[in-house]
């Protein structure tokens, strides 16, 4: 049976003497545009959500309803990070993550006792931590983070489809389907791609060898 979402971590933290347990989570490390969004969440003590899980287990609809729960329940603490395709590239998409991970923690306005991170350890780290593989499964901290990370994000990918309507942002949220691939093959990039990644820079470099020379 799989394991349930529940509180059990955060618990044994508390009675250990961490009374301020925060959850944090990413949405996006993949795509070849738009940013990386983390977010870093406090649940009250004794919160449940009957549908509270991991955001990609979720449906579109089901993900925008318990955002919407969450970010109106007066003791639920968030803070959510976006870092931008100019700095996933200055960093590398892992260091940029922490980053964005680290300024989440920072950003929220009570300092958490201990932090549990969904996937593998942070260092360095501002507060002690415990690294979940699979976390977003786990606990509803870890849970809530992907959440607020994955309904903003995709939230952020459908605004900056009005603004470049030819790369259809909106459908493929800036993943490498087969369609934004053909959309990069025929525009090149755009200022939100992700130039350090792979599929972005062959593109620049096929668009570029596919012009005529100047005259």
């Amino acid at each position: 049976m799989a394991a349930r979402c529940t509180l059990d971590f955060e618990d044994s933290l508390r009675a250990a003497g961490f009374l301020t347990v925060a959850g944090v989570d990413e949405a996006g490390r993949g795509p070849l545009a738009g940013p990386v969004v983390v977010a870093a969440v406090i649940l009250p003590d004794g919160f449940s959500h009957p549908k509270l899980n991991d955001s990609k287990k979720l449906t579109e609809k089901a993900r925008d309803r318990i955002f919407e729960e969450l970010s109106a329940h007066s003791d639920i603490l968030a803070c959510v990070v976006e870092v931008e395709a100019p700095e996933i590239d200055l960093l590398n998409i892992l260091r940029a993550t922490h980053e964005g991970m680290r300024r989440a923690v920072a950003g929220l306005l009570k300092v958490p006792d201990h932090v549990l991170i969904d996937g593998l350890p942070v260092h360095p780290f501002p507060t002690p931590q415990t690294a979940l593989v699979g976390g977003d499964g786990l606990s509803l901290s870890i849970a809530a983070a992907s959440v607020f990370a994955k309904v903003t994000r995709d939230r952020r990918m459908q605004a900056l489809d009005l603004e470049y309507p030819e790369y259809a942002f909106a459908r493929h949220k800036g993943y490498g389907t087969a369609l934004h691939l053909e959309r990069l093959r025929t525009y090149g990039p755009c200022p939100i791609h992700r130039r350090s990644f792979a599929p972005v820079s062959q593109a620049a470099q096929f668009l570029q060898g596919n012009r005529p020379p100047f005259a």
